[in-house]
Parts: structure tokens; C-alpha cells; sequence
């Protein structure tokens, strides 16, 4: 590892940015100058932080890199005890390679599957119609995450969880804990997760009692390969986690998408000229944010190569997939936005055997919205500056405070 600009000190990690739609200018200079860089996290551990294209997607896709961070010598990422979701019980519950790993992740991925997702669109379109018409009846200017970008995947995932939506307020306050970064204290963490876990134990619980046409109650009697059922510890893991990942980023991502879009009018108005561009649109949304969150950790257990730099065994590695998104060597003119850019092989949704099992749905929900967006309200508009925009604080997700938008 190298010392970003060799001042022997790491760089504080999460880096800072000063507008919440632009990228820290460190990012370009990492990835020319250090692409293997010594950094502090929240926890005050140190771990090696990656920033170019290449570099990321071989850690991501490296099997010999491990994703769970319970490992002795394994980087703690959170400013609590626990070390936050990486280092949390709930991870340690679901198989995290091998066969074990495939077994769970083909299990659940039929439901994840773009067909599946397809058929689910008509009724994703059609909540987003209404929370669309309950916004515009209450006037502007308005947040678009608030009206739209939290309610509609959570109503999605839970019409998948067969968990009511009633709930969703408390749902969102025991992702946010879980997703701590320096915002909550371990008391409160501990409290919210107990919470959590007794909450999925006793849905599970009634579920099996009386299953519905829901992923839980198929994977309640579902087998494996091998015939096996899915341990309870790991059906409540599953829960918790497809809540958890279900709504949190999709709503932030709802969010950035529209400021993006909006922070530059012309973006908007192509859209508006041609409605053909929301699928390339959406990818390039995805590989432009900026804000995407702390990243993805991962732990090895020998010594490595990682773009010409030996990485010592023992190094927690932070691959920053927002960063390596703006890398040039990977996408020409990376630092602009083209809402045609085909193809577009962002790392958003990782790389590899762990690539997000939710990205066929992330992507129906996100291209639902802009194209209900674009035919209800076509005169759309930030009701602020951008530069006034805020991100969210204290979480290891991405996201903005609030969206005020008015028509």
C-alpha cells in the first residue's frame, strides 16, 4: 500500500465532498497516482482503499477476497463497537462462498429474475401514479424522496416479503441503524436490531403458519440441491437483509436519479424528446453518481497484487465502485453524462459472484419512475440550486437529505 501523496498519514475515509452531486476531487488523483491507498476508517482502523476500473472489478470478482469482515485482523468499518453491517451477526448468518453461497443465492434469485420483474412493472407504474397524484394534490414545492423515492420500493419489497407496508417507518429506522456508519450509537444499534430480528422471527413464524404467494413463504419449504431446507437463522438474515436492500438504496437512488437529471435541464429535455433513451438513461445514472456510499469491503488472506501494488495478507480492501465509474481508461469521457452511452459496464451493483441479487429490480423500479415522471410531470424542476443540495450523513449508503422539486 501507498501513502496517498506520500505524507506517511492515511486519508480519512469516507472523503468528502463539497456538492453533493459532484465527486471529491481525490478520486481522480487516487486513481492517477495512488491506486492502492492507505486510509482511516470511521472504526479508526486502517484498510487499503481501491479506486480505478480494473483494480475494483478484480477485487470484487476474486474469490480469494472474502466479504465478511468477522475474520480476526479484519478492519471494523463503523464508529460503534460492532463495526456496523460488515462486521454484523446478520452477515455471519448467510453462507459467504462456495457451494453454500450458490445454494442460498439460487434459491432466492428466482425471484430476482428480469422476467419476474417485468411482470411486476405494470403494478410498480401504477403506485407510482398514485404517489404521484397524492404529491400533486398537495402542491409544491415538494420532496420527490419523501412523495415518491422511499414509498414505492417500499411498497414493492414488501408486497414481495409479504410484510405489511404499515410498518415501512419502522422498517426504515432499522435500516438506517443497520447501515451505520458514525450516525447511531451501539445502545441504539443493539436496541433497533433486537427489534429487527424478533419482528422477522415472528413474520417467518406466521408466515409458516399460513403461507401466501410470497418469497418467504416459498423459501419456508423450499430445498436446496441437496434437499435441505433453509435454516432459520438464515430465512430471518434473508428477511432482514431483502428489507433492508430492498428499499434503502433504490429510494436514495430515486432521488440522485431526478437531481441528476434536473441539475442540467438539458438532460431533462432530451429525455422529454425522446423516451426511447430511459433504459440507457438509468444505466448512466447508475454509473454517474457520485454518491454512492462507502463501498464494498473485502478481506484476504494472502498476499496479493492489485494494479502492480502487493497487498499484504490480512489488508481489509475497499473497492469505491462511484470512483472507478468516473475512471477514463474504462468509459471515454467519464467525467460527462451521455444518456445514450452504450455499453455501459458500470460496477454499481458490484462485479462477480456477488454482484447485487436485487439489479433487476433496482433497474425496473428506477426506469418505472422516470418514465411515469416524464409523461405526469414533464415541466419537473429542481425548487432549489443544486449546490444547495444535501447528502445524507452518517450511513454507508449514498443518498440526499431531500429532493425539493416543483412543476
Amino acid at each position: 500500500m501507498v501513502d496517498q501523496g506520500g505524507s506517511g498519514q492515511a486519508l480519512s475515509y469516507p472523503i468528502p465532498s463539497e456538492a453533493a452531486l459532484e465527486p471529491p476531487a481525490e478520486w481522480a488523483e487516487l486513481r492517477q497516482q495512488c491506486p492502492v491507498a492507505r486510509v482511516k476508517l470511521p472504526s479508526g482502523d486502517e484498510a487499503a482503499l481501491v479506486t480505478r476500473y480494473e483494480d475494483v472489478k478484480q477485487v470484487l470478482s476474486d474469490p480469494r477476497f472474502g466479504r465478511r469482515l468477522d475474520a480476526d485482523g479484519a478492519a471494523r468499518i463503523a464508529d460503534t463497537e460492532s463495526g456496523g453491517v460488515f462486521n454484523s451477526d446478520m452477515a455471519s448468518a448467510l453462507p459467504e462462498s462456495g457451494e453454500g453461497h450458490l445454494k442460498w443465492r439460487r434459491m432466492v434469485g428466482k425471484w430476482f429474475t428480469a422476467k419476474r420483474m417485468s411482470a411486476l412493472r405494470p403494478g410498480i407504474e401504477e403506485m407510482a401514479e398514485r404517489l404521484i397524484d397524492d404529491m400533486v394534490r398537495n402542491g409544491h414545492p415538494a420532496d420527490l424522496t419523501a412523495n415518491l423515492g422511499f414509498p414505492l420500493p417500499v411498497w414493492v419489497i414488501c408486497d414481495m416479503l409479504g410484510v405489511p407496508e404499515s410498518d415501512r417507518d419502522r422498517f426504515s429506522f432499522w435500516s438506517d441503524t443497520l447501515l451505520n456508519l458514525t450516525k447511531y450509537s451501539e445502545a441504539e444499534i443493539a436496541a433497533a436490531q433486537a427489534d429487527f430480528a424478533a419482528y422477522m422471527t415472528a413474520h417467518i413464524a406466521a408466515t409458516r403458519a399460513e403461507p401466501g404467494d410470497d418469497i418467504l413463504s416459498e423459501l419456508i419449504t423450499a430445498t436446496d440441491s441437496a434437499g435441505e431446507p433453509m435454516p432459520d437463522a438464515a430465512l430471518i438474515a434473508t428477511g432482514m437483509g431483502l428489507l433492508v436492500a430492498g428499499h434503502e438504496t433504490t429510494s436514495n437512488m430515486i432521488g440522485k436519479m431526478v437531481a441528476m437529471l434536473l441539475s442540467d435541464r438539458r438532460r431533462w429535455e432530451r429525455l422529454l424528446a425522446d423516451r426511447s433513451l430511459v433504459r440507457t438513461a438509468v444505466e448512466e445514472v447508475l454509473r454517474f453518481d457520485a454518491n454512492g456510499g462507502f463501498g464494498l469491503p473485502r478481506f484476504i488472506t494472502e498476499d496479493t497484487e492489485i494494479g502492480g501494488t502487493v497487498v499484504p495478507t490480512g489488508t481489509t480492501v475497499i473497492c469505491n465502485m462511484a470512483a472507478a465509474n468516473r475512471d477514463e481508461s474504462a468509459f471515454a469521457g467519464a467525467g460527462g453524462m451521455e444518456l445514450d452511452r452504450s455499453p455501459n459496464p458500470h460496477l454499481a451493483f458490484g462485479s462477480g459472484a456477488h454482484s447485487c441479487l436485487g439489479q433487476s429490480l433496482a433497474r425496473t423500479e428506477l426506469q418505472a419512475v422516470l418514465d411515469v415522471l416524464l409523461r405526469r410531470l414533464p415541466t419537473l424542476d429542481l425548487a432549489v440550486d443544486a449546490t444547495d443540495l444535501r447528502r445524507r450523513e452518517g450511513l454507508v449508503v449514498g443518498g440526499l437529505d431531500e429532493v425539493p422539486v416543483r412543476w
